[in-house]
C-alpha cells in the first residue's frame, strides 16, 4: 500500500490501473476512516472498504487525457479481457478460460446499442464470477475514487439480501474508538440513510462514497441497532487523523517471578508500527521476560504495516507471507530483511474478529516458531484485488489474487487454527516453541 492509487479490506490493497498495464495489488476492502490512512493492502474483513493511496503525477496525467473513443462492444470487450487475464477464482466455482471465452462470444453476438447497456452487460458478466468482491465501477465512482482521498468515519459494510431479494447493509467491522463507533454506530447495526437519502438497494461501494467528505466534516447516518432495535439518527464526524492503536502494560506473574509485556493492537494504521517499536522497548527496558500480542477483535486495516510488524519478531531471511496469483509479478514471497527486536517467546491471543493483516502478523510468527496462538479460530480474509480502468472512464475490482502462509496454508475462508484455547503455563509456552523451531531444522 503505498505510493499509487489504491483502495485494504482486507485484506489487500486495490490499486488503479490502465489496462493492459497490470495493476500493483491490494487486499480487497473499501475502508472508511482512520484506520485506512495507509495505502491499502487491507484490509479489513467485509464486502467493502479500503482507502486510497495517491500517486499524484498519474492520476493528473489520466484525469488530464480525453478518454480514446470506445464503442459499446469494445468496452464489453476490455472488461471481458481484463478478466481472462487476471482473474483469479479463489473460491469453487472451477472458472476456466475456455467457459469464459464461449460467455465472450454469447455476449458479443449482438450488437449493443448504449453505453448504458454495455454496463449493465459488464455488471451481468462480472456477476457470473460468483466472486463477492469483483464488481463494475461507473465513471462516476471511478472518478471519485482517482480523485480524491477516502475520509470517512471508519466502518466497514457487508451487503445482505433481505427477505425480498434486496440489498441492506450491515457494518461488518468497526474501528473500536473511530469516530462511528465513538458516536454509538455498533457492529451489526443496518445503515437506513446517509443524509437524509435512503440506501436501499444500494451497494455498499455507493453508500461508501457517500460517506465519504473532507475531513473535518460531519455525515448524519440512520441506523437501526439490531435486527428489532431502534432507529436512530447519529451525527458523526469525519476524521482521517490517525489515533495510535497500540496500549501496552507489564504485568508481574507467579508471584512477581514473571514479567510479560502486554500490548494490544487495535488496528493496523500508519502510527501501528512506529508506536508498537516503542511499547516494546519500554517494556523490554522494564524486564518482561515473555510478550502477550493482543490481536482480538482487529479486522486488520493496512496490510504492509501487518507485514512490517511481523518483521519486528521475525530472524533475517524468515518468510513473512506468500502471495498467490495468474500474474507472474503476484507469484512471490515477502521476506525479512532485517534482525528481530526482540527474542522473548511471543503469545499472540486470536479470536473470529481477527483478520487481514492480524492473520499475516498471526500466520507468520506462528509459522516461524516465534509466537504461539491462543484463543479461537481467526476470520479468514486473505484476497487480493486490484482495479482497473477501462476506456470510458469507468472500472472493474477484479480478485487477482490472495495470501498464503509461510506453511502454505491458505487463508481466506480457511483462517488459522490456534494452538492453545486458554492461555498455558509459559513452561508449556517455551516447551511448545522450541519444539516447534526443532521440527522445522529436523
Amino acid at each position: 500500500m503505498s505510493g499509487y492509487v489504491c483502495l485494504k479490506l482486507s485484506p489487500p490493497p486495490t490499486c488503479l490501473s490502465k489496462h493492459p498495464r497490470l495493476p500493483i495489488p491490494l487486499v480487497r476492502n473499501t475502508l472508511l476512516g482512520a484506520a485506512l490512512s495507509f495505502g491499502l493492502v487491507f484490509s479489513f474483513p467485509s464486502v467493502s472498504a479500503s482507502q486510497i493511496c495517491r500517486d499524484v503525477e498519474p492520476i493528473q496525467e489520466t484525469l488530464q487525457t480525453a478518454p480514446e473513443v470506445v464503442t459499446n462492444e469494445g468496452l464489453v470487450e476490455e472488461a471481458w479481457q481484463i478478466v481472462n487475464d487476471t482473474f483469479l477464482d479463489t473460491g469453487r466455482h472451477r472458472w476456466s478460460q475456455d467457459t469464459w471465452q464461449l460467455k465472450r462470444e454469447a455476449i458479443l453476438s449482438n450488437s449493443i446499442q448504449t453505453r448504458s447497456k454495455a454496463h449493465h452487460i459488464i455488471k451481468r458478466m462480472l456477476s457470473s464470477l460468483a466472486d463477492p468482491y469483483t464488481r463494475f465501477l461507473s465513471p462516476d465512482e471511478f472518478s471519485k475514487m482517482a480523485r480524491y482521498d477516502m475520509t470517512g468515519v471508519g466502518i466497514n459494510l457487508k451487503e445482505v439480501p433481505d427477505e425480498n431479494g434486496d440489498l441492506r447493509l450491515e457494518v461488518l467491522g468497526i474501528i473500536l474508538d473511530g469516530p462511528a463507533h465513538s458516536a454509538g454506530v455498533r457492529q451489526g447495526d443496518e445503515i437506513l440513510a446517509v443524509n437524509n437519502m435512503e440506501v436501499k438497494g444500494k451497494s455498499a461501494f455507493e453508500v461508501s462514497s457517500l460517506l465519504q467528505g473532507p475531513n473535518g466534516t460531519s455525515v448524519t447516518i440512520q441506523v437501526k441497532h439490531g435486527n428489532c432495535g431502534p432507529v436512530e439518527s447519529i451525527e458523526v464526524q469525519r476524521q482521517l487523523v490517525a489515533r495510535t492503536p497500540v496500549f501496552y502494560r507489564l504485568e508481574q506473574l507467579d508471584n512477581g517471578v514473571t514479567s510479560v509485556g502486554y500490548i494490544r493492537l487495535k488496528e493496523f494504521n500508519a502510527l501501528a508500527r512506529k508506536d508498537l517499536v516503542i511499547a516494546m522497548k519500554r517494556l523490554q527496558d522494564m524486564g518482561a521476560s515473555y510478550f502477550i500480542l493482543d490481536l482480538r477483535d482487529n479486522l486488520g486495516g493496512l496490510v504492509q504495516a501487518g507485514i512490517e510488524i511481523a518483521k519486528l519478531f521475525l530472524n533475517e531471511g524468515d518468510t513473512v507471507i506468500y502471495t498467490v496469483g495468474r500474474d507472474p509479478q503476484l507469484q512471490k514471497a515477502i521476506v525479512t530483511d532485517t534482525s528481530p527486536l526482540i527474542q522473548a517467546p511471543v503469545v499472540i491471543l486470536v479470536n473470529d474478529k481477527t483478520a487481514s493483516a492480524s492473520e499475516i502478523v498471526a500466520s507468520a510468527l506462528h509459522d516461524n516458531c516465534r509466537a504461539v496462538l491462543v484463543g479461537k479460530r481467526t476470520y479468514g480474509k486473505g484476497l487480493i484485488q486490484s482495479v482497473f480502468e477501462l476506456d470510458d472512464g469507468s472500472g472493474v475490482v477484479i480478485t487477482v489474487g490472495k495470501y498464503v502462509t509461510p506453511n502454505h496454508k491458505d487463508i481466506n475462508g480457511n483462517g488459522i487454527e490456534p494452538d492453545f484455547q486458554k492461555l498455558p503455563a509459559w513452561d508449556d509456552i517455551s516447551r511448545h516453541l522450541k519444539k516447534c523451531s526443532m521440527s522445522q531444522q529436523g
